[in-house]
């Protein structure tokens, strides 16, 4: 029998299908064959419900939920992402579960750790801070169990600490300071004084290092450099400190509640009325959060916009989806959930196996992708998704023509030509075994 299973691979390998739709010929890797011996696959999702990126994490997790719904029934949207879908990926149906990592390295790991040993999951996902990619992608290259971050914004995610078994779609600090910076330099002017607010953490010091980079294009220095730590509820003495620096923009790199509690009370202390306020990392609901009054003119780089609807067809088609099932236009870690889970599953269906190695080849093949921002394609070299950095501006409450309608898309900038060299935050991608 073992004979006759091997002369018909071989002769199907002839007719030119991929070795991985064997199962037989795979050896167990991570959680692999064992979870995809029944009917449904496993998924782990981990990401903040609870503390200063709860909110981001809520609408991220949404996004995850409607993916894995259409996924299971094949809806058309999806399968203009994944193609080869039917329903649920390779004819199996997805299961999943979710825990709160509290935006915290550690409580991620555990979680995650518990659905690769307990529930034998063949992928895990989910992050809104970049700590907490970076300890989920050494777990998972030592797992040997596929991870796709969710939100992760620092460099070292596909930098210094990638990993063969991590794919990232969303922007990130080098591309968001890129595609940002010339439009501050041609709209504010050259030679303006910068003062940072910094969250003392990797995606912090990794945003701030790049905007830096690229303003300073533009002789742009910094008069200070205020780091706070992650969860602050009291920004004062950093933002007195910023008011008295003499700068001309104050750049805040906080995100979630930190950016949230910092903008407001910024505008206390009498910082917004003398700085243009920019936010390199656009948190999900910053605006309906702190109001539109205070984002007027505001710059921002972002992931995706709602409105992108009237540019990209897959826009379009999420936004109506999303907005049905949940009752309000998603925001952009909703949209970088649902397309982390598309794309895998368009991996998964072009491997024809879920066997991990085979996966991550299909990743690295660098097929180009329809997705809701356009042509978009991982990079083999770091594991990045080229794609591009939407730039947009607040607007004024009298300009918003519906209670979503908070900012103007300035432009859309491609990703290509946005993107460090891959090795050049020092990415060595780990072994496939």
């Amino acid at each position: 029998m073992g004979a006759g299973a091997g002369l018909v691979g071989g002769a199907l390998l002839q007719a030119g299908l991929p070795r991985g739709a064997f199962a037989a010929n795979d050896p167990p890797l991570g959680d692999y064959p064992a979870a995809v011996s029944g009917a449904t696959v496993f998924v782990g999702i981990c990401l903040p419900r609870t503390g200063t990126y709860a909110v981001p994490g809520e609408d991220e997790l949404k996004g995850y939920q409607l993916a894995i719904e259409h996924l299971n029934k094949g809806d058309a949207l999806i399968r203009q992402i994944s193609p080869n879908t039917t329903k649920g990926v390779l004819g199996k149906q997805v299961r999943h579960g979710v825990a709160d990592s509290e935006a915290k390295p550690n409580a991620a790991v555990q979680a995650q750790s518990r659905f690769i040993s307990e529930d034998k999951a063949i992928m895990i996902t989910g992050s809104v801070s970049s700590a907490v990619a970076v300890a989920i992608n050494k777990l998972a290259q030592r797992e040997k169990v596929i991870y796709l971050p969710g939100i992760s914004g620092s460099n070292d995610t596909t930098g210094k600490d990638c990993s063969r078994y991590s794919f990232r779609q969303c922007f990130y600090a080098y591309t968001a300071a890129n595609a940002l910076s010339p439009v501050l330099i041609k709209s504010l002017g050259k030679g303006k004084k910068i003062a940072f607010l910094t969250p003392d953490y990797t995606y912090g010091h990794t945003v701030r290092q790049s905007m830096q980079e690229f303003l300073g294009k533009g002789g742009w220095t910094v008069a200070t450099n205020q780091v706070c730590p992650l969860g602050s509820s009291d920004f004062s003495s950093y933002l007195l400190n910023i008011a008295n620096s003499g700068a001309d923009v104050f750049v805040n790199i906080n995100f979630g509640n930190d950016a949230v509690q910092s903008i407001k009370q910024a505008k206390q202390f009498g910082v917004l009325d003398k700085m243009t306020l920019v936010v390199p990392y656009n948190t999900p609901f910053l605006a309906k959060d702190v109001g539109s009054d205070l984002m007027q003119g505001v710059y921002a780089a972002t992931d995706f916009w709602w409105t992108l609807e009237d540019r990209f067809p897959i826009a379009k088609g999420f936004v109506e989806a999303f907005d049905k099932a949940y009752g309000y236009k998603p925001e952009w870690g909703a949209n970088s959930a649902y397309m982390q889970v598309a794309m895998w599953a368009d991996a998964v269906e072009r491997a024809r196996t879920f066997y991990p190695v085979d996966v991550i080849k299909a990743y690295e093949a660098g097929k180009h992708i329809q997705s809701t921002v356009g042509e978009v394609w991982f990079r083999a070299a770091d594991h990045q998704l080229v794609r591009p950095v939407i730039i947009e501006r607040g607007k004024k409450k009298s300009d918003m023509k519906g209670p979503d309608d908070y900012y103007d898309v300035l432009e859309v900038v491609a990703g290509e030509n946005l993107m460090q060299p891959a090795d050049a935050f020092g990415c060595h991608l780990g072994p496939y075994t």
